[in-house]
C-alpha cells in the first residue's frame, strides 16, 4: 500500500473522518498535493493600505434583470412592442461592442438579442439622501441606498450560462478552469483567525452545466486555497467532520498527536516538500474546526430583535436570512472571504427568465431583499461594514427585446452589480448603459474590474498576485474603480 494510500487509512480508522469538507480543501487529492503548484509561495503585494478586512460576496445564479432591479429604463415603455430597429436607438445593433460576445456553442433556444422591446415589470422609485433609484421589488434594500454603489456598466463575454464561472475567474468557460476571486483572496492574505477557514461558501454551488464547484476553487493555486463548503446547521455545518460517537476529545487529542508526529518526521525528512506542510496545516485547522465551526451557526445567543431582522420569522426569507446572519458572525470572527450563491436550481440557475419574468423576479426578490438589508444594517449598527466589503453580483442581464411574449435573454452587454461597506462609496450610482439598456457605454468595466477593485479594498495588488509558470492575460487582472472607492 503507498504512502497516500496508509495516510488515508490510519485517518479514518483514527476516528478524524474529514470526509467532505477534507475532500473540498484539506485532502483535495492528497496524491498530486506534491505537485508544482503546491510548493509555491504567496506572492508580495505592495503596500496599499487596506480599507477593508473581509469580503461577502453574493451571487444570483441564472442572471438578474438589470432593468428590473437597478438600473430603470423608462424607454421601455414608451416604445414597447416596437422593434428596435423602429425605435431612435437602432445603432445598438451595430455596436462594436457586438464583437465582445464569444460564441462557442450555439443554443437554438437562448442567447438571441431579442427584438421587440419588452416594457418594464416592475415600478421604480426614489431613495435616500442619494436619490438612487431602485425597483419595487427591492424594498428593504432601497432603505439602505445610501450605502449602496450601484455600478451600472458591466459586460462580459458569455451569453450562455458559463458566464456564472467567468464572473468568478474572469476566464471564458472554454479557456479552462482558473482561481477564482475568493482563492486570490485566500491566497494573498494571512489568516485572522487559526480556527476558521479563509473563504467559505454557503448555498447551493452552481450546477455542472456552468461551471460547478470551480467557482469557488483555487485550480492551480492548490487545494488549500479552495472555498470550504458550510452548511446553516449547528448539528452538521461541516459533512463528516465530527468524529464518531466512539471517539471521545481526549482520544482524538492523543490520535491527532500521533498523526503530526508522523507528519513531523515526514516533514524532517523531507524539508523543501511543502506539499507535508500544507497537510500538517489543513489537518491541524479542521480539528480546531470541529469547535469554531458549530459556535458559528448557532444563533441561540442572538437577540430576537436581530433574527426578526433577517427575516427568520418568516419562511420565504428564512433561509437565505440564516445564511446572511451565519456571513455577518463569520466575518465578525475574521473569515476573510464568504460567497454566499442563491437560486441554484440543478441547471442554469433561478434567475434565468426566459419566461414569466415579472412572476419569478418578484418572487426571488422577496427570499433575499429583506435578509440582504439586514446583512447591511447590522454590519453597520455593528461598526463592521467599515472593514467589510459586500458585493452583490449576477452572471448577466437580461435583453430589452422580449422571450416568449412575457420574459427577457441572456444579456451580456450591459448589466449591474453594486458593491457597499469597505471603502466603497455610497449612495453613487457609477458608469451607465445606454436609453434601452443594451450597452454599457459609459465607464465600461469587464467583470475582472470587480476582481480588481476587491483586492485593492483589501490591500491586494491584482498584478503581483501570481504564480511562476502560470501566465496571466491582461484581462485577468483588471483595473481598480477608483472613481467608486471613497
Amino acid at each position: 500500500m503507498n504512502e497516500t494510500l496508509q495516510r488515508r487509512r490510519f485517518l479514518f480508522d483514527m476516528g478524524l473522518g474529514f470526509g467532505g469538507v477534507a475532500a473540498a480543501s484539506i485532502l483535495a487529492d492528497d496524491v498530486s498535493t506534491a505537485n508544482a503548484a503546491d510548493s509555491i509561495q504567496r506572492a508580495v503585494a505592495s503596500v496599499i493600505p487596506a480599507k477593508a478586512k473581509s469580503v461577502i460576496w453574493l451571487f444570483m445564479i441564472g442572471g438578474t434583470s438589470h432593468m428590473e432591479s437597478f438600473d430603470p429604463k423608462p424607454a421601455l415603455n414608451q416604445y414597447a412592442g416596437k422593434t428596435v430597429e423602429e425605435t431612435p436607438f437602432k445603432d445598438v445593433l451595430e455596436s462594436p461592442f457586438l464583437a465582445n460576445e464569444r460564441v462557442v456553442a450555439f443554443d437554438p433556444n437562448n442567447g438571441f438579442i431579442r427584438n421587440e422591446i419588452y416594457p418594464l415589470q416592475v415600478g421604480f422609485q426614489k431613495h435616500g439622501q442619494s436619490g438612487l433609484e431602485i425597483s419595487d421589488w427591492w424594498p428593504h434594500l432601497a432603505k439602505q441606498s445610501d450605502d449602496l454603489c450601484l455600478i451600472r456598466s458591466m459586460w462580459t463575454e458569455d451569453s450562455n450560462h458559463g458566464a456564472q464561472l467567468q464572473f468568478h475567474t474572469g476566464r471564458h468557460r472554454v479557456d479552462g478552469f482558473f482561481p477564482t476571486i475568493g482563492s486570490w483572496v485566500n491566497y494573498g492574505l494571512g489568516s485572522i483567525n487559526e480556527n476558521l477557514p479563509q473563504f467559505v461558501v454557503m448555498g447551493t454551488p452552481i450546477a455542472d452545466c456552468c461551471g460547478g464547484m470551480e467557482a469557488h476553487r483555487a485550480n492551480y493555486l492548490g487545494p488549500r486555497y479552495d472555498g470550504v463548503p458550510l452548511s446553516v446547521d449547528p448539528k452538521n455545518p461541516l459533512p463528516y467532520a465530527k468524529p464518531p460517537q466512539h471517539i471521545d476529545s481526549d482520544r482524538q487529542q492523543s490520535e491527532f498527536e500521533l498523526l503530526r508526529s508522523l507528519n513531523q518526521m515526514t516533514a524532517d525528512a523531507y524539508p523543501s516538500d511543502d506539499a507535508v506542510r500544507a497537510r500538517m496545516e489543513a489537518y491541524e485547522l479542521a480539528f480546531r474546526m470541529q469547535t469554531a465551526v458549530p459556535d458559528v451557526v448557532d444563533f441561540t445567543d442572538e437577540a430576537a430583535e436581530t433574527k426578526q431582522l433577517y427575516g427568520l420569522d418568516q419562511k420565504e426569507t428564512e433561509p437565505f436570512g440564516r445564511q446572511m446572519l451565519a456571513a455577518r458572525r463569520l466575518v465578525e470572527r475574521g473569515v476573510r472571504f464568504v460567497q454566499v450563491y442563491h437560486g441554484s436550481n440543478g441547471g442554469a440557475g433561478s434567475w434565468d427568465s426566459h419566461k414569466g419574468l415579472k412572476t419569478n423576479h418578484s418572487r426571488l426578490s422577496r427570499q433575499v431583499d429583506q435578509p440582504i438589508a439586514a446583512l447591511l444594517a447590522d454590519l453597520r449598527r455593528r461598526g463592521l461594514l467599515d472593514e467589510t466589503l459586500v458585493v452583490w453580483a449576477t452572471e448577466f442581464g437580461r435583453t430589452p427585446g422580449s422571450q416568449h411574449g412575457d420574459g427577457r435573454d441572456h444579456h451580456p452587454y450591459g448589466f449591474t452589480v453594486w458593491m457597499a461597506g469597505g471603502g466603497i462609496r455610497g449612495g453613487l450610482a457609477h458608469g451607465a448603459t445606454d436609453e434601452i439598456g443594451f450597452h454599457a457605454v459609459e465607464d465600461r468595466h469587464y467583470v475582472t474590474d470587480v476582481h480588481a477593485t476587491v483586492l485593492h479594498q483589501l490591500g491586494l495588488n491584482p498584478r503581483e498576485l501570481s504564480v511562476p509558470g502560470r501566465k496571466r492575460l491582461e484581462k485577468d487582472y483588471g483595473t481598480p474603480i477608483k472613481a467608486i472607492i471613497a
